[in-house]
């Protein structure tokens, strides 16, 4: 595997781990210069303070600073043009929730196509289309109804 795949498969890790934590503002740094979008949604402008707003807008925290989830990225495909400095990727997710009311359970499930580009020797989102295809109860994650 090459440096800059191992890279781009960080920045899915770091997002994961982020949005577990409740960290929308480090989420929000990973989408600095990129689009958030999914089929049906309008797509914005994209950058750092629309993707802060989306995640406090969209996701439901606990007590502890935290959604209670679990982020699971797998099966990325990852195709890196090094002379153009750009990439993609193609990842499954999973995420697991639970709380003292809701046992431990997948509430969703889907891929994300995101698009990259490679600025100073560091790699960067610069797109990120979230494609949910399976969906369980997402009552507790959400604060909209999907």
């Amino acid at each position: 595997m090459s440096q800059s795949y191992r890279e781009i498969e960080q920045l899915l890790y770091v997002y994961a781990e982020r949005i577990d934590l409740g960290d929308f503002e480090g989420v929000a740094d990973l989408f600095e210069h990129a689009v958030i979008t999914s089929p049906g949604a309008p797509r914005g402008k994209g950058g750092r303070e629309e993707a802060l707003e989306t995640y406090k807008r969209s996701t439901r925290l606990y007590e502890d600073g935290t959604p209670r989830t679990k982020h699971v990225t797998t099966n990325a495909i990852i195709d890196v043009d090094e002379d153009a400095g750009t990439a993609t990727c193609r990842a499954y997710f999973t995420v697991f929730q639970a709380l003292e009311e809701f046992s431990l359970q997948p509430i969703i499930a889907g891929r994300y196509h995101d698009k990259f580009e490679r600025v100073d020797g560091t790699w960067r989102f610069t797109e990120r289309m979230m494609l949910p295809e399976l969906m369980g109860d997402l009552s507790k994650h959400l604060l909209f109804k999907l």
